[in-house]
């Protein structure tokens, strides 16, 4: 009976789970539910803007600009714990490429400016000091090394691993990195010029424990986790989680004041109302959210005395009383290159002009609508030869697909994947690798009208 059951396994593609998988799973998920147990965090945006008047300043802006002369990262510390703050997170680089740490992968560093110190180590050892936990952030985009769209090279692959790997040894343990400057529309960086899967695993074999997250998440499905570990909202560019039905655990960011880095105006312009980040904390909180607000420091490497006093009075506000909601399991991102994205797609009859082409263009706002007429809908991808994919991702514009069935064509043979039915709007599957020329779903019943956003064929390494 067990062999039996294996066979039936195997044939409809489903991995039967080893005690090692589902022991990675539960501590996968441990990882996630701490991060949104953090609740509250400090992101602290220092460095070049700074001293630019600019968020976005000139790539070629002298490493002696970089001058603050009153630097003191306890500080920074005393003011996030006055706000019952839990965690810091630090920009260790950020687009214009100027590193503020000791690296030894470029001279365009803190090394090189009048300061001549190591500030993320400074950070780091200020923050632990204090009890708080430490995170890092760094930018993919990097306009001073010119890693930036249509000239990108191997070279520049290479630098950003040897950054993210000083920082992930140098300094101990890293509870989380953000990356930004990625598959973003602003940066133009895809996943494929600078490999996703490549970066995801180095920080992994490093730091098991450290979890990662690209800022770009707004780009896919609230329901899906896609190339992060936690989902993320960057509420100054307008992207809001929703509170009512989150089901992934979420990080929101926002500055304190006009805008991330320090601007001349700060010290006289007032911050963001404590009461209303308080009330905006609670309710990101009861979402299964994660809420990291920004205070940049000034030119001295100091808070500004109004952003120190909206930090106390939010400290009086807010408590941390009360326990964060527990989670259920996501399952692992996918994180590979999406094998189908403008490959060749073929359809049954579409409805007016959303065809076929909108199902696997890398945007979720475009879909491939079924025509009302057609009682099982089917939706295909070509390869034009044998590609071999272990993970298939199907997101509808709304979740009403009931019953469908996937299944691969191999030597002229379609054969099956998996049948069935899942609820949410992406239905991601996970099976043993197999080769095919072409992958197809059918679907067998739904409730509504057919609308696929995007169907992704991944081959993730495992």
């Amino acid at each position: 009976m067990k062999k039996l059951f294996t066979v039936i396994a195997l044939l409809t593609g489903i991995i039967l789970k080893t005690s090692a998988q589902n022991t990675a799973d539960a501590n996968y998920h441990q990882l996630q539910q701490k991060f949104v147990d953090l609740k509250f965090g400090m992101f602290i945006h220092f460095n070049m803007p700074t001293y630019m008047d600019a968020d976005w300043p000139d790539p070629e802006a002298p490493a002696s600009a970089f001058n603050p002369t009153k630097l003191n990262a306890d500080q920074w510390a005393k003011a996030a714990k006055s706000a019952n703050m839990t965690y810091g997170c630090l920009t260790t680089k950020h687009h214009s490429g100027f590193c503020i740490w000791d690296t030894k992968t470029t001279d365009y560093n803190v090394m090189n400016s009048p300061l001549k110190r190591d500030v993320v180590k400074e950070y780091v050892d200020a923050f632990r000091k204090n009890d708080l936990k430490v995170m890092l952030y760094y930018s993919i985009l990097d306009t001073h090394h010119k890693l930036r769209p249509h000239q990108i090279t191997q070279k520049h692959f290479e630098m950003v691993k040897a950054q993210l790997t000083e920082l992930l040894t140098k300094y101990g343990k890293i509870e989380a990195i953000i990356i930004d400057g990625w598959d973003a529309p602003w940066s133009r960086i895809s996943y494929d010029d600078i490999n996703f899967e490549d970066v995801y695993h180095l920080i992994k074999s490093i730091q098991p424990d450290c979890v990662l997250m690209d800022l770009n998440g707004a780009k896919y499905p609230a329901e899906g986790l896609f190339y992060s570990d936690i989902k993320t909202y960057e509420m100054g560019a307008g992207q809001r989680l929703s509170t009512k039905d989150n089901v992934m655990p979420s990080l929101a960011c926002l500055p304190i004041q006009s805008s991330w880095f320090w601007k001349t105006n700060f010290p006289t312009t007032p911050v963001k109302d404590p009461a209303k980040m308080v009330e905006q904390l609670n309710i990101l909180n009861q979402a299964g959210c994660n809420f990291i607000l920004n205070v940049a420091p000034n030119r001295d490497g100091l808070f500004d005395d109004n952003a120190l006093a909206a930090l106390k009075e939010i400290g009086k506000l807010w408590k941390n009383d009360v326990p964060a909601p527990r989670l259920a399991a996501t399952g692992a991102p996918i994180i590979s290159s999406n094998l189908a994205k403008n490959k060749p797609s073929n359809a049954s009859w579409s409805d007016d002009m959303d065809i076929m082409d909108f199902a696997n263009d890398d945007d979720f706002t475009t879909s491939w609508v079924s025509s009302k007429t057609v009682a099982k809908p089917w939706y295909e991808i070509d390869f034009g030869h044998d590609t071999e994919f272990n993970t298939i991702a199907l997101t509808e514009k709304k979740p009403n697909i009931t019953a469908y069935h996937l299944e691969y064509l191999q030597n002229g043979v379609w054969k099956p994947i998996f049948e069935g039915s899942t609820a949410s709007r992406v239905k991601v599957h996970r099976f043993n690798r197999v080769w095919g020329t072409k992958v197809r779903v059918t679907i067998d019943k739904a409730e509504g009208q057919v609308s696929i956003a995007e169907f992704g064929v991944y081959n993730e390494r495992r």
